[in-house]
């Protein structure tokens, strides 16, 4: 099967219309532990005029042991880059697409806060839902955009670093809680992870509020 790479298309589109895109991806959503984060790069028409980089997919299209590289290449890629996260804690207490929203807020907030001009983007959001202006005190364009992280390059950077930021974060509550092996599952419904669960119980690290126990394999 073939992979078609991301392209520049929808980017050099929204940009006839304002002068920054913000594209933002989630990676954890499905997750039985650790926090759901969430990418958010800023393209600009410069960016949008440099090639992509090489090996810029989608980030579940990137083999694990190549993302590190990619995601290093998309950041110096775009203008800007973030990472927003909300913790299990939060996802019991508010939802997952609160949680979703207050995570996407977050990593835009961090653009703000570097300079950038956030309410003058058009922020391209992967997916079929807007989950961040409810969340958000700014005013945002946000167009979501079904199947983003692979057709759009900015939605795939997002994706990538988010992911590799994740990943990593995992490894370190890993090396915490062995039990759980998230140093493989990254927190996600292996069948070693779940068995791990009925074993010992749940960790602070784990969404308490979900059906865990018979939960499925979800990657």
């Amino acid at each position: 099967m073939t992979v078609v790479a991301p392209r520049l298309t929808l980017e050099r589109r929204l940009l006839r219309e304002t002068t920054l895109v913000i594209a933002c991806d989630e990676v954890g959503r499905g997750a039985l532990a650790g926090p759901v984060a969430v990418g958010a790069v800023v393209v600009d028409e410069r960016d949008a005029r440099r090639r992509v980089p090489e090996g810029l997919r989608d980030s579940k299209l990137v083999p694990e042991l190549r993302r590190p590289e990619v995601a290093r290449r998309a950041a110096a890629w775009v203008s800007a880059s973030a990472v927003g996260w909300a913790s299990s804690v939060e996802i019991d207490e508010i939802g997952i697409m609160r949680a979703l929203g207050l995570a996407a807020v977050r990593a835009i907030a961090d653009l703000a806060a570097h300079g950038v001009p956030v309410s003058d983007a058009i922020v391209i959001l992967d997916g079929n839902h807007d989950y961040i202006s409810a969340s958000s005190a700014r005013p945002l364009t946000v167009r979501p955009v079904i199947k983003a992280d692979r057709d759009c390059a900015s939605a795939a950077a997002a994706s990538v670093i988010a992911k590799v930021s994740r990943d990593r974060l995992m490894q370190y509550l890993h090396d915490d809680l062995p039990e759980y092996q998230w140093d493989r599952n990254k927190g996600y419904a292996s069948p070693e992870h779940r068995e791990a669960i009925r074993a010992r119980g749940l960790s602070p690290h784990h969404r308490a509020s979900w059906s865990i126990a018979d939960a499925p394999t979800l990657f």
